[in-house]
């Protein structure tokens, strides 16, 4: 398809991706804020669901310094917030983790845990589990081999790890840098145990209609990445957009091979979110 118009008219609510979809990690893309203004403007409920391993008012926060006002979506859920309300309340297998953690990831992203009275320790080796939420501002996020010292001491101290993003990467203004879910598999090939939140997870899907409001047969899901959100919303039994302006960046002549190759049949591809 070259537009999204006819699929506004199809369904009744949106669950849209944004870094790769609404935003470049620096600013939106071209035609995005026009297509949200529509959306509105007919009445069509947009929620942002994100990988982002931070709560809904710090991705709020960053959003409206790029001009994404709230007046444009309905709600925001993530990753970042799953993993809050799942060691907040001990759900499933977050019940049987300590309350002493080692946390392996930037200042930013501490609204994760800093309300939940644990007990952030120096080392993994005083820890009950490794919190990763992904590279943190020292080592940057460039090369995820700097962090084998850190992912070799929990290892060797059985610690379990969250992981607050399981995406692999995406791309900040046309540069590809490393995410949480990258070391997580790292971790898990090694013989680590991970526990994630977010998509392609269906559970993410849940919180994340209830914000919406809407069924799933009439709610469209949009992502760029088909690892994640477009494997996520089959899972979850909801229709899906690929786009193409994030992290695989093709050509919209193979993009349903590459789709069909991952067993995966979004309902439409756009190389861009626009109107």
């Amino acid at each position: 398809m070259t537009g999204f118009a006819p699929l506004a008219e199809r369904y009744d609510g949106f669950i849209v991706d944004l870094w790769g979809v609404v935003h470049n990690g620096v600013a939106p893309y071209p035609g995005v804020l026009d297509a949200l203004s529509r959306l509105h403007a007919a009445g069509k409920p947009v929620v942002f669901l994100s990988n982002a391993p931070r709560r809904p008012s710090g991705i709020a926060r960053a959003l409206s310094a790029m001009g994404i006002t709230p007046n444009f979506y309905t709600g925001i859920m993530s990753s970042g917030e799953a993993v809050h309300l799942a060691l907040r309340d001990r759900t499933d297998e977050f019940a049987t983790l300590g309350t002493k953690f080692y946390h392996l990831g930037p200042e930013r992203d501490r609204d994760v845990f800093d309300t939940l009275g644990l007990e952030e320790v120096p080392r993994p080796e005083h820890a009950d589990f490794l919190l990763n939420t992904g590279p943190d501002d020292l080592l940057g996020p460039h090369d995820a081999t700097l962090y084998d010292p850190v992912l070799h001491e929990a290892l060797a101290n059985g610690l379990p790890m969250v992981c607050a993003n399981p995406d692999f990467e995406v791309l900040r203004d046309g540069h590809r840098i490393i995410c949480a879910g990258l070391l997580a598999q790292t971790y898990a090939a090694q013989g680590g145990r991970v526990i994630q939140r977010g998509k392609p997870d269906p559970a993410i899907y849940t919180p994340t209609l209830a914000l919406l409001g809407t069924e799933k047969p009439r709610t469209l899901a949009i992502g760029d990445s088909l690892r994640t959100d477009i494997a996520g919303a089959k899972a979850a039994g909801i229709d899906a957009l690929w786009v193409l302006s994030g992290i695989h960046a093709l050509h919209p002549d193979h993009a349903p091979a590459e789709a069909e190759a991952a067993g995966l049949a979004p309902v439409a591809i756009l190389s861009g979110f626009s109107w």
